[in-house]
């Protein structure tokens, strides 16, 4: 993009195009030289923090049906736990209460991340699981970006439980939503360019998700904010760990399925105990 606006601002037709899991910039043919030019004199101006010295970032496959499953569960949950669904109560057996998970019952950590309170709860965990499901998904893959916000999100629940009160409960995915956002994070932490690159440019994407936390992520009269923070920081740890898995492991639909499979055993399974109990 950021060549893209180089050549815009010679006044060069040109646009980004996605092809075989790399971008090029397409320009006419009669702009091609010009052009040429136009990023070589870019380049050497900015030999300090060169465009070409920046690898691109993988794409990989999965985000996609990685939300679409998401959206499914929780809106399935929802349709058997609100008033006007089947209004089954799920919250006893499934919601994260401190005293509980402390005492052993820790498939709430997970259950927890399904329930929702009422259909504003619901569209908001939707809106930013979706957003944030979809760009982890995109940068780890669909499978193994999923398993690691599940993981990272009941890591987030037992983590708050050991800082509350054993009286304290919360239901609601938000929390595996903010693991999302960490796993985003920690992505973006990865070293990709020289060791000249400015301090400040290097750790602007925590500095980002940190604003966003603070932003979407504190306020409201129920809002769990402690949920929110551990959320996050599970997910800054489990998504540093997925983020660095070998690179062919990610590219391979096999291991993407495996851990999209494995995703939906863990969740299933919290559940079946938690109805078992």
């Amino acid at each position: 993009m950021e060549l893209r606006f180089v050549l815009e601002a010679a006044g060069i037709a040109a646009r980004a195009e996605r092809q075989h899991g790399q971008w090029f910039l397409i320009v006419g043919a009669g702009d091609l030289s010009e052009a040429e030019a136009e990023l070589d004199a870019y380049r050497r101006e900015n030999e300090s923090r060169s465009t070409a010295a920046i690898p691109v970032a993988p794409v990989y496959a999965g985000a996609t049906v990685g939300v679409i499953a998401y959206a499914a569960l929780v809106t399935l949950i929802a349709l058997a736990t609100l008033p006007w669904g089947l209004a089954l109560d799920l919250f006893t057996p499934g919601e994260m209460q401190t005293g509980k998970v402390l005492a052993g019952d820790g498939w709430r950590t997970v259950t927890a991340l399904t329930l929702h309170v009422d259909e504003g709860h619901v569209a908001s965990n939707l809106l930013f699981g979706i957003l944030f499901g979809f760009l982890a998904g995109r940068a780890v893959g669909g499978g193994v970006g999923w398993l690691t916000i599940v993981l990272a999100g009941a890591l987030g629940n037992l983590l708050n439980a050991l800082v509350q009160q054993p009286e304290h409960t919360s239901v609601g995915a938000s929390t595996a939503v903010f693991a999302a956002l960490g796993l985003l994070v920690a992505n973006a932490l990865r070293p990709r360019v020289s060791s000249h690159e400015s301090l400040l440019r290097r750790w602007r994407p925590l500095v980002g998700g940190l604003m966003l936390l603070g932003l979407i992520g504190v306020g409201g009269e129920r809002t769990d904010v402690t949920a929110h923070v551990t959320g996050f920081l599970a997910g800054l740890l489990l998504g540093a760990i997925s983020s660095r898995l070998p690179t062919h492991w990610l590219a391979d639909e096999k291991v993407q399925w495996l851990a999209g499979l494995a995703t939906i055993v863990i969740v299933s399974m919290a559940w079946v105990v938690a109805l078992s109990d």
